[in-house]
């Protein structure tokens, strides 16, 4: 990302980049180093306080580029420890960003788009539309956000962040390089050094470039599931029309096969009443997963407006739950988290009606979001 004045913004560059960069200006190369300790470690973004650095080259530094993260429009934090960052980009919309506490883990949901092309059914974010990609230091901009909000920075042994899940707003498949990118600067060492295991893209299903991811990089891979055949997919998430269930598992086996190291895939599957919840359904999911190693994540609908959908009862959700163990899987039922705050899986930029509970605030990101859409609109008509 570069300004109107040429500078570059080095929160987004990986390592080889960063030192690509300081090849470019005339430094040495370990100085990439130096500067990526400085930013991801330390959370800084003033080349004044980069102490062992020279002056000389803070000055060119100061001069050639600039470390900017998201501008942070709000932070709401939920009875249950929950919190949620809403960040404007850099095209004038607003995404989410959500930290989910449990135990001695710390779940981080970034967002990888500005909107959602896909359109699933039961989804909030895709109700908005597709504004923009956001670019890899925005991406990697909500960890630097979340980090320094926690305090764990000087870089901590006992870190708050020890996961982070690409299942925000947006697919980050069809905002790849720059999704992949930032993914690289979270297990970096000089980045944020979070396991290949604890970093996990979910996608609703882009086959070709779930074959390019396996080529890139290690990361875990979560598939947004939500039916067990084709039918009723096609409803749920049209991009199973142009990617069927065979070939999307396919290319999912394919992925996981790459990983070795006895890695599975996660499947995840949000249970609508009445819709996908039945013991048929169970049933079906028993045999298209038979074949692949995966562990099943049961994600109970979360209303909002007008969606058209409802929430199983929970001994709904525990029948299914039990079917899906008794045939030899290991599945969960995710608990719902910082719904008080709209931070729930699929809840993202979602609820702004009939809710009292509201924060105004929150209402105002929503007209910021139609706004840009509309100043948008207003460019491309002349």
């Amino acid at each position: 990302m570069t300004e109107a004045t040429g500078k570059i913004n080095l929160l987004g560059l990986t390592q080889p980049e960063m030192e690509e960069f300081f090849d470019s200006i005339g430094e040495k190369r370990f100085r990439a180093g130096q500067v990526m300790k400085w930013i991801h470690h330390f959370g800084v973004d003033d080349f004044a306080a980069m102490t062992n650095v020279g002056k000389a080259l803070r000055e060119k530094l100061e001069a050639r580029a600039f470390i900017r993260g998201p501008e942070v429009v709000s932070e709401d934090i939920s009875t249950d420890g929950t919190r949620k960052w809403v960040v404007r980009v850099a095209s004038g919309s607003c995404v989410e960003t959500v930290y989910i506490p449990q135990g001695n883990r710390g779940t981080l949901c970034v967002s990888s788009q500005a909107g959602c092309a896909l359109d699933c059914s039961f989804c909030s974010t895709g109700k908005q539309g597709f504004n923009s990609d956001l670019t890899a230091a925005e991406i990697i901009g909500q960890v630097w956000i979340a980090n320094k909000s926690f305090g764990s920075v000087p870089a901590k042994i006992d870190r708050a962040i020890t996961n982070v899940v690409m299942m925000g707003m947006g697919e980050p498949l069809l905002n790849f390089d720059n999704v992949v990118a930032a993914m690289k600067l979270m297990m970096d060492d000089l980045g944020y050094g979070i396991s290949k295991r604890k970093v996990t893209l979910s996608t609703s299903g882009v086959v070709p470039m779930i074959d390019k991811l396996g080529e890139v990089i290690d990361v875990s891979l979560a598939l947004s599931l939500h039916a067990p055949n084709d039918a009723l997919r096609n409803t749920l998430v049209p991009i199973n029309k142009k990617y069927p269930l065979a070939m999307l598992l396919a290319a999912c086996k394919r992925y996981v096969a790459r990983l070795g190291e006895k890695r599975v895939l996660t499947i995840e599957y949000t249970l609508l009443k009445d819709v996908n919840d039945r013991t048929e359904h169970a049933e079906e999911m028993i045999a298209l997963l038979k074949d692949i190693p995966c562990k099943i994540n049961l994600i109970p609908f979360n209303p909002f407006p007008h969606s058209g959908y409802e929430r199983p009862s929970n001994n709904s959700i525990r029948r299914f739950q039990d079917l899906l163990y008794k045939a030899g899987h290991n599945v969960t039922v995710r608990t719902t988290r910082g719904e008080d705050i709209d931070a729930a899986c699929g809840q993202l930029v979602g609820q702004v009606m009939d809710r009292t509970r509201r924060s105004e605030r929150y209402i105002a990101v929503r007209q910021l979001n139609a706004e840009a859409d509309a100043a948008h609109a207003a460019t491309n008509r002349t």
